[in-house]
C-alpha cells in the first residue's frame, strides 16, 4: 500500500504542495492572540475563584498557590489587553 501511494506522488504534486505551503498565510495576528489570551485569562481567573466558591465547607479561603495563580491569570489578561490594539500584524 505504501509503495502504491509513493508511486502516485509525482513532481507536479510536490510542486502544488510546496506552493500551498508557501502561500501568503501569515498565521495568527497579534489582535487574535490578544483576544485568545484575554479570554483564556478571564476564564482561568473565574475557574480559580470558582474552586474556592464551590468548596464551601473548607476552611482557610484563598491560599498562596491560588493567589499566585490569580496573579498569573491577571497578568495574562493584561498581556492580552496590550496586544489587542496592535491590529493585524503577525504575532
Amino acid at each position: 500500500m505504501v509503495i502504491l501511494c509513493w508511486q502516485r506522488f509525482t513532481a507536479p504534486a510536490a510542486e502544488s504542495i510546496l506552493r500551498a505551503m508557501n502561500a501568503d498565510d501569515t498565521g495568527i495576528s497579534k489582535q487574535q492572540l490578544g483576544m485568545i489570551l484575554l479570554v483564556g485569562g478571564i476564564v482561568g481567573f473565574c475557574a480559580i475563584l470558582s474552586v474556592d466558591i464551590m468548596d464551601v465547607g473548607r476552611e482557610g479561603g484563598i491560599g498562596p498557590a491560588q493567589t499566585l495563580a490569580l496573579i498569573a491569570m491577571a497578568l495574562v489578561v493584561v498581556v492580552g489587553l496590550t496586544l489587542l490594539p496592535l491590529g493585524d500584524a503577525p504575532a
